[in-house]
Order: structure tokens, then sequence, then C-alpha cells
């Protein structure tokens, strides 16, 4: 990714924001028989020292991957969207994409049968808690035979960074008035309405709530 000091995200609160935000994320490995890409949920570890994730594969992932025998690049896409300079009321103008985005690099440590079942169990309830009637894995004798049966089709891993490198570019080189229009068009109705994105550019620049 190139590097751009005015929108370097180096927070590590911040970075764990987008991923709290952004689960859905792009695991990337050079193996020797050349570059692998999967895609799978991700669980920030909220009690763990710097950060920290976990996940699991379906099988053979974790072979292609070559889990825990290499470095992982894990890709988070935090809130992005398409910017028109019809917004900004000033010229000379020209569009951009707006986004925060973060790559995390680590080796992966493979889990046993039992923590990925626990790990499993908390992704499904982080997913399930915001539902009215949260489905648990454990919900019955016969799911909890069902998921320790499945469990082995599936690898756990706990990813600790060891380095990142993210962006949040969000208009910071525009003039207040100008990211205030921005926003409002984001909020507003239209083809490139993205009120996720609205949020964080409010947030980033400390604009408040509409």
């Amino acid at each position: 990714m190139r590097e751009n000091p005015d929108y370097s995200l180096t927070d590590v609160e911040r970075v764990k924001e987008v991923i709290r935000v952004s689960p859905w994320a792009t695991m990337i490995s050079a193996t020797d028989d050349g570059v692998v890409a999967s895609h799978y949920p991700f669980l920030l570890e909220e009690d763990a020292d710097g950060i920290s994730v976990v996940s699991h594969v379906g099988r053979p992932d974790e072979r292609l991957h070559g889990l825990g025998a290499r470095e992982l690049l894990v890709i988070f896409e935090g809130p992005y969207g398409y910017v028109s300079p019809g917004w900004y009321g000033v010229s000379p103008a020209v569009p951009t994409w707006n986004f925060a985005v973060v790559h995390a690099y680590g080796t992966p440590e493979v889990l046993s049968d039992d923590e990925n079942l626990a790990v499993l169990e908390r992704l499904v309830d982080h997913f399930e808690q915001p539902l009215p009637e949260p489905f648990r894995m454990r919900r019955d004798e016969l799911n909890v035979e069902y998921a320790e049966r499945i469990v082995h089709g599936t690898v756990g891993f706990r990813m600790r960074v060891d380095r990142f490198v993210a962006k949040d570019k969000m208009s910071q080189d525009k003039p207040v008035e100008v990211v205030d229009r921005v926003v409002a068009a984001l909020e507003g109705p239209g083809p490139y309405q993205n009120p996720r994105l609205a949020a964080w550019m409010r947030d980033l620049h400390g604009r408040g709530a509409s």
C-alpha cells in the first residue's frame, strides 16, 4: 500500500475499530506454489495485549496457506465510498474515494479442536447477539453434537499482529466547509448515499452527529 503520511493510521485503538466494524476480511499468503487468497470472518480478541485476532478456515485452506509456517497478511476494509467533486462546491476539483483499511501481518498459531470449537462459538455468539432471538451453538444437545462433528472440517487459528500498515483517508486535505458538504451528500439520498462512511468522517473530523 502506498505510503502517505497525511492519511497514515497509526493509532492502535482506531486500527482495532476498523477490525471490529469490518470482520469479513481477506487473508493472503505467499506460498511456494504462488499467492493464495481466501475470505473469512475474524474476531478481535479484546482482552489481548496489542492486536490479536482469531478465525478459522475450511479444510484444506490451512494447507493452501501453510498456516503456522509462514507470515499471513489479513486485509480489513473499513468504511469506503466514492466522493464526487460536485459535492465540494469549489473548483478545480477531481473525484476520489475515501476509505479506511488495515493490512495486518503475523504468523498464525493453529488451535486445537477444543480451542477451535470455542472460537467458532464466540464467532456465532458475536454475530447472533444483535438478533432478537440469538441462535446459540449449545442451544440443545443435538446442536452441540452437530457442532462437535463439523468442527473437524475446519482449522482454527490465532494471529497476533506483529506489524500493520493502515490508512484512514477521510478528506483530511479539505477545509471544514468542504468536509461538511461531503458528509451531507453521503448522508442524503442518491446513488452514493453512505451513512457508514459519513459517520466515520464525522468521528474523525470531530463534527458530531447529524
